[in-house]
């Protein structure tokens, strides 16, 4: 089969023909991938960056965002059959570790992640175990299908804890903040603060909702939230960019006792001018976001797709053949895309 692997260590990817999968275990699926979907760590692998350098054992199939076809079960699978669509949790999971058994699969202590730890998607089949492919409704657009994992993220970064009624702030408008704009505003979020240094996904954020627009680069954000309500700040601030000068914005933007969720990985340190006065003093409630939960979030997500009250077709800017990969990474390194989409057997 088909399949684009990272051989060695080094910038790039290489498309090539390798071993279809085969069922070994009795709870295993093969699925034929039909479409999948571009992630920033995709991107990561791809330039061969620190992180990338310490995580990935080469040669691996990378991809892990999934739309495909169940082709083959094996006896002991009962959740899905031969010819469901599905999606796929990337998390793979021990299901006997102290975190599993408590109910905290998502951050179980021996997870392996799908193209990343085991090889991923970016081929014409893969091979999951049958726990982790959510059977898709029938309504869900298939395009948008292999955009479920990365949407549960932003599901799950948004309605950790209350929104209803809250001034919201996203900071990092890249596919999972522009999620997260739309999945805040049709659950009941007051007002929506976009923040982002490029104007092209700016222009998304107005599309997803977003009642305000800040370029970081043009205006100060922290005046500028603080102006618009009264002085206290946000409700809630979804930290979606990485980086951290906007981490410490995004803070001091947050009115004291209020909410913070936050999903982007920083590159470099975070240092706090005053970490009592920001965080200690607001008596803010900071979550870390891994993930999804295993398998709340994937019903909340389903159930805002099949609604059709969140539309995630707007964020697939382009659509590319497995050949063509490099021409798609060079758009999302560019940022001249939003969500891109492998077409491997539409």
């Amino acid at each position: 089969m088909k399949a684009l692997v990272k051989v060695k260590p080094g910038k790039g990817f290489t498309l090539m023909d390798m071993p279809e999968p085969v069922i070994e275990r009795p709870n295993e699926v093969i699925i034929k991938v039909k479409y999948a979907s571009i992630c920033g760590t995709d991107v990561h692998i791809y330039q061969w960056d620190e992180w990338s350098e310490k995580r990935i054992k080469p040669p691996r199939i990378i991809g892990h965002e999934l739309c495909g076809e169940v082709v083959e079960a094996g006896k002991e699978v009962k959740s899905v059959k031969i010819g469901d669509i599905v999606s796929a949790e990337t998390h793979i999971v021990c299901g006997d570790c102290y975190q599993c058994k408590i109910g905290n699969m998502h951050i179980c202590d021996n997870v392996k992640i799908l193209g990343v730890d085991i090889d991923g998607v970016f081929a014409e089949y893969v091979k999951i175990p049958a726990l982790n492919a959510w059977k898709v409704s029938s309504n869900i657009p298939i395009e948008v299908v292999s955009l479920f994992e990365p949407f549960g993220n932003a599901v799950h970064s948004t309605l950790i804890d209350e929104i209803v009624g809250k001034d919201v702030a996203v900071f990092g408008c890249g596919p999972i903040g522009l999620m997260s704009i739309g999945v805040a505003k049709v659950s009941g979020a007051k007002r929506v603060f976009a923040v982002e240094v490029s104007d092209y996904r700016l222009d998304f954020a107005k599309m997803m909702g977003a009642d305000f627009l800040i370029n970081p680069l043009e205006e100060d954000p922290v005046e500028l939230i603080l102006d618009k309500t009264d002085g206290h700040g946000v409700d809630v601030f979804l930290e979606m960019s990485g980086n951290p000068k906007a981490i410490i914005q995004g803070i001091k933007a947050t009115k004291k006792g209020g909410r913070v969720s936050l999903l982007g990985i920083p590159k470099d340190k975070v240092v706090f001018e005053d970490f009592a006065e920001d965080i200690v003093f607001k008596y803010l409630k900071i979550y870390g976001i891994n993930g999804r939960l295993m398998f709340k979030t994937w019903y909340q997500a389903n159930a805002l797709l099949e609604s059709g009250k969140v539309n995630l077709k707007p964020l697939i800017t382009h659509k590319f053949k497995l050949e063509e990969y490099d021409k798609a990474m060079q758009l999302l390194i560019n940022k001249k895309a939003i969500k891109i989409l492998f077409e491997i057997n539409p």
